[in-house]
């Protein structure tokens, strides 16, 4: 959990580094590269929400990960804003990126990516 301010991106980025280290992956650099800016990307989008805190989860299941950002801002609109699909394409603009969402509930927003490492 992060306070959402513009250090939480940077500061998530290398909590997921070093946890994926923990678990014993070590991808090639291009890959690397990509957890990094997809990481900041999904953590970004969060934050500008505005709420007081975001969280980032990450999980791994057959040599790929899942990272996901939650906003902790309740009573978003249904993603109405133009962020969601220009942040989408960023975040598929990396080649390792498989998968990729984003979506609201009662938490605030949610977005995520699946990278194969």
């Amino acid at each position: 959990m992060y306070a959402a301010n513009r250090w939480a991106p940077n500061k998530a980025k290398e909590a997921v580094l070093t946890q994926l280290a923990a678990w014993d992956f070590r991808p090639g650099q291009s890959v690397l590269d990509a957890v990094e800016a997809v990481t900041v990307l999904l953590v970004a989008t969060t934050v500008a929400d505005q709420g007081h805190r975001v969280s980032v989860h990450l999980s791994d299941q057959d040599g790929q990960a899942c990272i996901l950002a939650l906003s902790h801002h309740p009573g978003l609109a249904d993603l109405d804003d133009d962020a969601g699909p220009e942040v989408l394409h960023q975040v598929t603009a990396h080649r390792s990126v498989t998968e990729c969402g984003m979506d609201t509930g009662p938490d605030g927003r949610r977005v995520w990516a699946v990278v194969d490492l």
